[in-house]
């Protein structure tokens, strides 16, 4: 699983023009999965992503995590995550999950997140979206994580 993490002020995703997700202050994920990705690889990015200290304290440090802060989640499905551009000028998506499968793992992965003391939203998966945010730092982190490792 890949996750594009950027840390935001507030983040909404908008479906047909109709807004389908929004959070305050908080986290916006890009989650994209794989075809070896398991429950336990999906277990350890939503516990990672809630226990991210990437919030600042009271000292302005990166201390805190989006539980302590009571920020908000906004799950977006992407699957351009493994987009493979080592060939070509066209990104290759074979290392991704395929569509049924990806749906799945971002269902089971929504629903793990909402297990945490945080707010969750979502976008639709498979949808044409848009996604406005407004950056805060600006934070953007990358987080992967294979079957296995």
């Amino acid at each position: 699983m890949r996750a594009l993490v950027q840390r935001v002020r507030y983040a909404r995703v908008r479906v047909n023009g109709s807004v389908v997700g929004e959070i305050g202050h908080g986290l916006l994920v890009f989650a994209g999965f794989a075809h070896s990705d398991t429950v336990s690889v999906l277990q350890w990015m939503a516990h990672k992503l809630v226990h991210l200290r990437v919030f600042p304290d009271a000292e302005g440090r990166m201390n805190c995590s989006v539980q302590e802060v009571g920020g908000g989640l906004l799950i977006v499905s992407q699957f351009t995550l493994y987009g493979d551009v080592r060939r070509g000028f066209r990104p290759s998506f074979t290392d991704a999950a395929p569509p049924e499968q990806a749906r799945q793992l971002y269902e089971e992965f929504v629903q793990l997140c909402r297990r945490y003391p945080v707010s969750v939203a979502e976008g639709i998966f498979g949808a044409m979206m848009e996604v406005e945010l407004l950056n805060d730092g600006p934070v953007t982190i990358w987080i992967e994580r294979e079957a296995g490792a």
